[in-house]
């Protein structure tokens, strides 16, 4: 019989998903630090590169929206421990890559398991974690990514630097598998399972999705932010190392690292930010929303006149930081819309639409650099920014009333 957790679970669970969350970051970005390695050994073009990184994320989007599915009806910690499994095997595999194909089927096996993770995790946290505290404790969670980003780009390209870009994916495989063991022994579901059935709804999740307009908005918006987001990180350090000719360490900290510690920095605030608003005004999260990505938008303009490493990085920054306030509240703004037994299929699905967005963003910059220049494309990701401000405010009206209603439908229990 398995024991009870205690009252500080909800905070436990956290720090053990933390872990998991920045492993999920990291092993994603080890691409990104070695792409000028890989393009030397294996020859590869620059559209060759972004499909790198735009086919995980096209395999990532369908597997999140089916691990998210899944998720509302079998015990999640299952879902995130098997996936962390997975794609720590896929990532430790990947060091054995000869040529472009073999690359190409690493990369998507790597995203068949990671998609597992967030649409279970961020459920899981909601389940455990009651309105007042989400987005901050969301928010907390989200700061991984941009820690397992950032330092994972960083460690990626100090050790690609001394020994070959084969080692990173090894060692990055080897700890997924060693903290998998831990959360084999302590990861825990909510005592009281929302689902379908103990709420007394039994309709499918996916309708519930479809049938609240707010949730589907939610997962276009995060499209464009999230295209926007993965046009600059994707690139960003590549254009660092062919513009100021740095090494990969060095090109990794000016065009990753500052992104990311920003973002890591930020968060946390978006989701202050976002719990405040939310208690004077039902759509306090989807203003942190527009306020985030209008920022950001608006921050990443100067790029274009950057012409050393600490401007760069200043823009960077800059930009980053305002893209966390919206990264600080995106989860917790759709758990506003979305009962509880459907959380788990309304981010697979927000981050399946979000994720073919952010695939195309590499070929997008990839494309508008060929004509313009890399700095060009980049910039071009502000137009993805401002049409989510634009998404977000003209839905405001239907934002509030969906968010009410949630509320009435919903008696909150204090886990």
């Amino acid at each position: 019989m398995t024991r009870a957790p205690s009252s500080r679970y909800p905070w436990l669970l956290i720090g053990l998903l933390w872990v998991v969350a920045f492993l999920n970051a990291a092993d994603r970005n080890i691409l990104i630090a070695v792409l000028p390695q890989l393009k030397a050994q294996f020859g590869l073009t620059d559209t060759e590169l972004a499909l790198l990184g735009s086919l995980f994320f096209w395999v990532y989007a369908i597997g999140a929206f089916v691990a998210g599915r899944v998720g509302d009806s079998v015990r999640r910690t299952r879902v995130i421990l098997l996936g962390l499994i997975f794609w720590s095997v896929a990532t430790g595999a990947s060091s054995l890559a000869n040529g472009f194909a073999i690359l190409l089927a690493m990369r998507g096996l790597v995203a068949v398991g990671e998609s597992a993770y967030y649409p279970t995790a961020t459920a899981l946290i909601g389940d455990w974690h009651a309105p007042a505290m989400r987005s901050r404790a969301l928010s907390i969670h989200q700061t991984a990514v941009f820690a397992g980003a950032g330092l994972g780009a960083v460690a990626t390209g100090f050790i690609a630097d001394r020994l070959s870009w084969h080692a990173p994916f090894v060692l990055f495989g080897g700890i997924g598998l060693l903290h998998a063991l831990v959360l084999s022994r302590t990861l825990r579901d909510a005592p009281i399972r929302h689902t379908a059935a103990d709420a007394g709804k039994p309709a499918e999740p996916i309708g519930i999705v479809l049938g609240i307009p707010p949730a589907v908005m939610l997962c276009f918006v995060f499209a464009l932010g999230t295209g926007a987001a993965t046009g600059v990180t994707f690139w960003a350090p590549f254009y660092v190392h062919k513009v100021l000719g740095m090494n990969l360490a060095g090109s990794a900290l000016v065009g990753s690292a500052t992104i990311n510690i920003a973002g890591f920095l930020s968060v946390p605030l978006g989701g202050l930010l976002a719990d405040t608003l939310a208690k004077r005004s039902a759509v306090g999260r989807f203003v942190t929303l527009a306020i985030g990505l209008g920022l950001a938008g608006l921050l990443l303009l100067p790029l274009l006149g950057a012409r050393t490493a600490a401007q760069i990085g200043l823009v960077l920054v800059a930009t980053s930081v305002a893209k966390g306030l919206f990264d600080g509240c995106i989860y917790a703004a759709m758990q506003d819309v979305v009962p509880p037994h459907a959380r788990g299929t309304a981010v697979g699905m927000m981050t399946m639409i979000g994720f073919f967005g952010a695939g195309m963003a590499p070929l997008l910059v990839a494309r508008i650099g060929d004509a313009a220049g890399m700095g060009a494309g980049i910039v071009a990701m502000a137009a993805l920014y401002a049409l989510g401000v634009v998404l977000l405010l003209a839905t405001m009206g239907s934002s509030r009333r969906a968010v009410r209603a949630n509320e009435q439908a919903i008696a909150w229990q204090d886990h």
